[in-house]
Formats: structure tokens, C-alpha cells, sequence
């Protein structure tokens, strides 16, 4: 067994929670004698419904290996994250294939990479097109809905493909949502320049998601009728947001979650192949990118069009305390209950009997970043160490 001692992060209560095996087997008031000012927070471990990959390593590169995708998972412990979903971008169906063969060879060589991963996104290459609603996706590889060759990716990947981000306009689109649906697989309305009328037939087809809501977009559009505010006021859909600092201003992400709510917000820091990198210039078959000093990652040789994020879920927990004056319940549980229950896996919760995939925490003075100090997925210390108290 293994006793933790730390302030909730529900109410700031110093607590005790003992693991046994992979669950909680209690929790008490720890009635300190001592201040505990100085003790860590204890919360669910984080959930990311959207990573691209780490440290170099792409899930959508064409030449994916198992050891690469056991490299770009092991680092996340380190921010907190014990489930997570590669999520494979627009590419040819061999790229894709090979993505996703790769993922299901590691899942199944290493149970801990299984246990982390707790399905796939594939993010296109049903989307549109267009300019800026595209966004770093490459154009050649856009195509309509094939729902033969999704069974095929389905297959490949161990049925492992839990989400589907497409655009509503594309054709094909509504039949392939609810056969997806039907499958199990949860839809999710992104890279779209759908009209409002398109986006209302995908979410009565079945769609409940709304992918980085805000990003992939045009630049200018309809101040009235547009695919942003027809998803924004649609209740059916919960909206991931990208907290990073830099795809969306402080007041947007403020009235997203005042609109939404925390319980329809999902945070996802949407990692780009280079986070974990240090700033400098790098390249893939998207392009040239660079990581500046300040994290922003963007298309090398200028300083404003994003190529994606380089920062990593924790940091998106602390900035949506900073941009929208949420509470720190709230800002973990849209990055750890809230994909959990959309995808139909265990809530985490500081409950007797629930799953032990924990993190024990600090909020720094200054900085970013939540200063993860211990990780434990499925009661097995994965990150830090357990301070006894």
C-alpha cells in the first residue's frame, strides 16, 4: 500500500489517501498539527484528448516506429498526464496506416503504453480544404468521408480509433457520422467552414465535440452567421480549447467557458511533434518551424502564424486559472474528468474505489506551468517520488 498526504484539490483540505493495487482505498482528513502550507496539492492525473506527438517525435510521420511512439509517450508522466490520445493528422491512407500499425505494436508490447493510451484521434483527412480552416494540414491529402477506408484504419489499429475529428461540409460527411457513431466512435466538428445549417445537421447526426475551438479558422468571417458561434451556442457539443497562450487571447478563452461552462470544456494543449524541443528552427514534411523563446511555435521565419503548440497539458491547467478566473477544481477537471466522460472511460475522482491515477502538485509563485512532483497511473509511481509525511 502506498499513502499519500496532500490538500485536495476540491477544497484545500489536507487529506490522506491510501492506494491499494490499482485503486484508492481510502480517504481521511489527515488533521495536521503543523500548518500545511507547504504540502502539494493531490488531483486526477490529466487526460489529453489531443497529442500530436514529443521531443521530435511525430505520430503522423510516415516512418513511425514502435520505439518512437514508447519514446514520445514516456515524457508526459512528467506533466501530470496518465491518458492521453496520439492523434494522427490529414495524411495519405499509407502514412496513416503506418501511424496507427505502430501505435497498436507498442500498445501491445508494453502494457503501460496500453494503459496510457486510451484510444486515437485521427484529425482529418476529412476536412476542408480552405484556407485557414485547414490549417497546417497538408491540402493534398484533404479528401472527402470514406467510410471503407476508416474500417480499414479501424482495423489497423487494433479498433483503436476512438475519435474522429471531420469537417460537416465535406461530402460523405453526415453518412460517415452516424456510421461512426453507431461504431462507437465519438465525432468531433473541426477544420470546417461549414455554414451553421451544416454544423446543426452533424451534431443531429451525432456529433459531440468541438476541436480546438477558435483555431482553424479563416481569418475574417460572418460576424452573425459563422461555424464559431453556431457551435459555441450549441449545448450538445463540449468545445476543446487550446490553453497554450498563444491560440487564443486570454478574454476569447474568458467567454468560451463563460458561454460553455467548465462542464462542457475539455483542455487540450493540441502538442505539436516539437514540444519538449528547445527553441531553435526545425523541420518535417509540414514545413520549417521554429520554437521561439517565449514557447510560441510558429512558421519559421516570422512570428505570428502558429505551426501548431510546443507547450504541454499542465501548462494549460494554469492558464485557464490566469485567463478565466476558474477555480482549480474546475481547471483539472476540464483536462481530466471531462475527456474521460466523453469518451466513455473511468472518471478519476478522490473517491474510496476510484481508479489511483493521481498527480501531486504545486502552484508556483511565478511561471506558467503547474510543478508536477509525483505521477501515479493505476497506483504505480510513474514520475517523482512519495514523500512521506
Amino acid at each position: 500500500m502506498v499513502t499519500l498526504k496532500a490538500r485536495s484539490y476540491e477544497n484545500g483540505e489536507p487529506i490522506k489517501v491510501t492506494i491499494a493495487g490499482n485503486r484508492i482505498r481510502s480517504i481521511e482528513p489527515a488533521w495536521p498539527s503543523e500548518s500545511v502550507a507547504d504540502w502539494p496539492y493531490i488531483a486526477p492525473a490529466l487526460f489529453d484528448l489531443q497529442i500530436n506527438g514529443h521531443g521530435g517525435v511525430w505520430f503522423s510521420s510516415d516512418s513511425l516506429t514502435r520505439s518512437d511512439v514508447l519514446q514520445a509517450l514516456e515524457p508526459h508522466y512528467r506533466y501530470g498526464v496518465t491518458r492521453l490520445c496520439p492523434t494522427l493528422i490529414t495524411n495519405s491512407f499509407e502514412g496513416l496506416a503506418a501511424g496507427f500499425a505502430a501505435i497498436r505494436e507498442a500498445c501491445e508490447y508494453k502494457s503501460t503504453a496500453d494503459r496510457m493510451v486510451c484510444g486515437c484521434h485521427l484529425e482529418g483527412p476529412y476536412i476542408s480544404a480552405e484556407d485557414g480552416p485547414r490549417g497546417a494540414h497538408p491540402r493534398e491529402h484533404v479528401r472527402p468521408a470514406d467510410w471503407s477506408e476508416f474500417q480499414k484504419l479501424q482495423q489497423i489499429s487494433g479498433n483503436r480509433i476512438k475519435l474522429v475529428t471531420i469537417a460537416p461540409e465535406v461530402e460523405g460527411a453526415l453518412d460517415f457520422i452516424r456510421r461512426a457513431v453507431a461504431s462507437g466512435v465519438v465525432i468531433a466538428i473541426g477544420h470546417t467552414a461549414a455554414t451553421p445549417e451544416q454544423v446543426r445537421g452533424a451534431v443531429e447526426a451525432g456529433a459531440r465535440l468541438s476541436t480546438h475551438l477558435g483555431n482553424g479558422a479563416h481569418a475574417m468571417i460572418h460576424r452573425h452567421r459563422n461555424y464559431i458561434f453556431e457551435q459555441l451556442a450549441e449545448n450538445r457539443l463540449t468545445a476543446s480549447l487550446i490553453v497554450d497562450g498563444h491560440h487564443l487571447p486570454p478574454n476569447l478563452v474568458h467567454t468560451f467557458i463563460k458561454v460553455k461552462s467548465p462542464k462542457r470544456i475539455i483542455l487540450t494543449c493540441d502538442a505539436a511533434g516539437w514540444a519538449g524541443c528547445p527553441p531553435g528552427v526545425y523541420e518535417s514534411k509540414l514545413g520549417r518551424s521554429e520554437i521561439l523563446d517565449n514557447g510560441k511555435l510558429v512558421v519559421a521565419g516570422q512570428r505570428e502564424l502558429l505551426a501548431g503548440s510546443a507547450q504541454e497539458t499542465d501548462t494549460c491547467v494554469a492558464n485557464v486559472i490566469d485567463f478565466a478566473g476558474v477555480s482549480l477544481k474546475d481547471a483539472i477537471d476540464m483536462a481530466s474528468k471531462n475527456p474521460a466522460r466523453l469518451l466513455g472511460h473511468e472518471v478519476v475522482r478522490l473517491r474510496r474505489g476510484s481508479l489511483a491515477d493521481l498527480m501531486l502538485f504545486r502552484i508556483p509563485a511565478e511561471g506558467k506551468r503547474l510543478a508536477i512532483e509525483t505521477t501515479i497511473a493505476s497506483g504505480e509511481l510513474m514520475y517523482g517520488e512519495v514523500v512521506v509525511r
